[in-house]
């Protein structure tokens, strides 16, 4: 069979993949599925997760490729014009929680945040800009922990340069290989920090090892990925990784144009009372000055403020600046793409045309997990989860969706999200869940206690979560008590009825001989008449020499008294067999 190349540069959507590979989107869709991707036929996948896929489909004449998309121009693979200037790099800090990577910004930037976030762990894209050798740097914090995968992947998606942060003493672990590939799929750069080089257990030249396995191969070794020994906790060698950073930055040919209207992208958005909507962006082009109506997804607004990533006003934002601004409409969307237009009106039919296409895409061609059920033939008899999930930002809302879909449900449940919805749990919430065996999940966000109230009356529950591990394993054990308990039985043994003394509509007095196995009271038994079976029974008391005993073996003959539900005629010649019955409360 002839071999396909199919080339991929970063990503490819489901769509286009199942075209290239001549299956229908239904097959691949429903292959994703089975490996906890829930996917739409328009959602955009790494080089890995392609190349996973095409093995699982056994499509053994089908090769990936990585195409060549090396002119690191913007983000948004803008042409730039022989006008294009330099512009700050923007650098991903990614690795294993617990390694160190918010360590590393806080004590670049001289803060302090790893307190602030609930449990250590960082729970948002965070933005910073600092100075070093009389050049800026743009620094995104993103989070370690496998449920924001999202975020560190939509992280990936803005970045330059991707810094990851592996501990000398621990090594190379799953979230370290995840940043890894998000890195490779967003064609971004790849500098490593060995940190935590001060602690007893650093071995640096073997983690450079541990990484060479995993594809990354230090210079020293020949390869081409800079790795640099730090500690951040003592502030060593951290000028040299910043050397290192603009080295790169310096060879990739970093450029922006200036001179045109602004754009970029919506790194996170939440409320805030007094200020409304409240959006962190980066500029990826062009100049964005306060006063100027801006346009994301379907949603617009004038910029009425703007702040640095240290809360001080700003005037003006230039390319690979983060700022934080108020003044949409309504919150645009994580991710979206946003553009400087040159009025109210401009911006107003700019969002109501995106909004037509997002309603026209959803409805023709976003495939749900209902539909995927229902394309893999999966029996509609699976019982439904139902919860609304709100947070204090879109970028946790979305993580906290992701992360419930790849609970693995075992095919019997189906997980459905009534609503999603940034800020505190309102009236609105408890409405769409009563009388729906709805659970509302909070993600640091408060319930005012006329809410609370409204709820209890209603017996909606609440749970509130500062910390995403709580959250999911609530989720988990709602889902677990779901599941219908799995019933096992052990065969006990047999019996030959040797005599029927007495037969009453739910009893039974007989006698007989125990051919293998024991009979004890409380064990269960079917009844079988030449193959036939005839009912079941249980043994309540059982007799040796008309006396009470525990127990009758093999060779043994006795009485037995039996239960039974209904009337069931026993003869002479029938068979008992024996044996337990439990039931066990399964687990995901």
């Amino acid at each position: 069979m002839e071999e396909k190349t199919i080339q991929i540069a970063g990503s490819i959507t489901v769509d286009e993949l199942s075209k290239a590979l001549g299956l229908s989107v239904t097959e691949l869709i429903g292959t994703l599925f089975k490996n906890g991707i829930v996917a739409t036929i328009n959602q955009r996948l790494d080089f890995e997760t392609a190349s996973i896929i095409i093995e699982e489909l056994g499509l053994k004449n089908v090769k990936l490729e990585r195409k060549n998309t090396s002119t690191r121009t913007s983000n948004l693979h803008r042409e730039l014009s022989d006008k294009a200037v330099a512009r700050p790099p923007v650098v991903a800090v990614m690795g294993h929680v617990d390694h160190g990577k918010t360590t590393l910004l806080d004590t670049l930037l001289h803060k302090k945040t790893v307190d602030d976030e609930a449990g250590g762990i960082t729970q948002h894209i965070s933005a910073y800009q600092l100075e070093h050798d009389g050049r800026l740097i743009t620094f995104l914090d993103t989070p370690g922990h496998e449920a924001f995968a999202a975020i560190r992947q939509h992280g990936a998606m803005l970045t330059d340069i991707v810094v990851i942060v592996v501990a000398a003493d621990d090594g190379v672990k799953p979230q370290t290989i995840e940043a890894i590939n998000f890195a490779k799929s967003a064609n971004a750069k790849i500098i490593v920090a060995i940190n935590k080089i001060d602690r007893e257990g650093a071995d640096v030249q073997r983690t450079m090892a541990d990484l060479s396995n995993n594809g990354l191969q230090p210079e020293e070794w020949g390869g081409d990925i800079i790795m640099v020994p730090i500690s951040a906790k003592m502030n060593q060698n951290l000028d040299k990784l910043l050397d290192m950073i603009l080295l790169t930055a310096d060879i990739e040919e970093l450029k922006a144009d200036v001179n045109i209207p602004a754009e970029g992208l919506v790194i996170e958005s939440h409320m805030e009372v007094g200020k409304g909507s409240v959006v962190n962006i980066l500029i990826t082009g062009g100049e964005l000055k306060v006063g100027e109506f801006i346009v994301a997804g379907s949603t617009y607004g004038k910029v009425r403020t703007m702040l640095d990533y240290k809360g001080k006003p700003k005037g003006k934002a230039t390319p690979s600046t983060p700022v934080t601004i108020t003044g949409f409409k309504e919150l645009p969307n994580f991710g979206d793409r946003f553009e400087e237009v040159k009025d109210e009106k401009t911006a107003r039919k700019m969002a109501l045309l995106n909004a037509q296409a997002l309603a026209n895409e959803s409805a023709d061609a976003n495939v749900t997990s209902s539909d995927l059920l229902r394309m893999m033939n999966v029996a509609d008899n699976t019982k439904t989860f139902n919860v609304i999930v709100k947070g204090d930002v879109l970028g946790s809302v979305t993580s906290v969706v992701d992360s419930l879909r790849l609970i693995d449900t075992k095919g019997e449940i189906t997980l459905n999200i009534v609503s999603t919805g940034v800020g505190d749990i309102n009236e609105n919430d408890v409405y769409m869940a009563a009388g729906e065996n709805t659970v509302i999940y909070g993600f640091n966000v408060s319930v005012p206690i006329n809410i609370s109230k409204m709820a209890a009356r209603d017996h909606v529950p609440i749970r509130i979560y500062k910390v995403i591990y709580e959250l999911l394993d609530d989720a988990k054990h709602e889902m677990e008590n779901l599941l219908d308990a799995e019933i096992i039985e052990e065969d006990k043994g047999e019996l030959k009825v040797l005599g029927v003394f007495r037969t009453e509509k739910t009893s039974i007095i007989a006698g007989g001989e125990v051919l293998t196995g024991d009979l004890k009271p409380g064990y269960l038994a079917r009844v079988v008449r030449n193959k036939t079976y005839l009912g079941e029974v249980e043994v309540t008391s059982v007799q040796k020499e008309k006396i009470d005993v525990k127990e009758l073996i093999a060779g043994e003959t006795g009485g037995l008294a039996l239960k039974t539900a209904n009337k069931i005629d026993l003869e002479i010649g029938d068979r008992l067999k024996f044996f337990t019955r439990e039931t066990k409360k399964r687990t995901l």
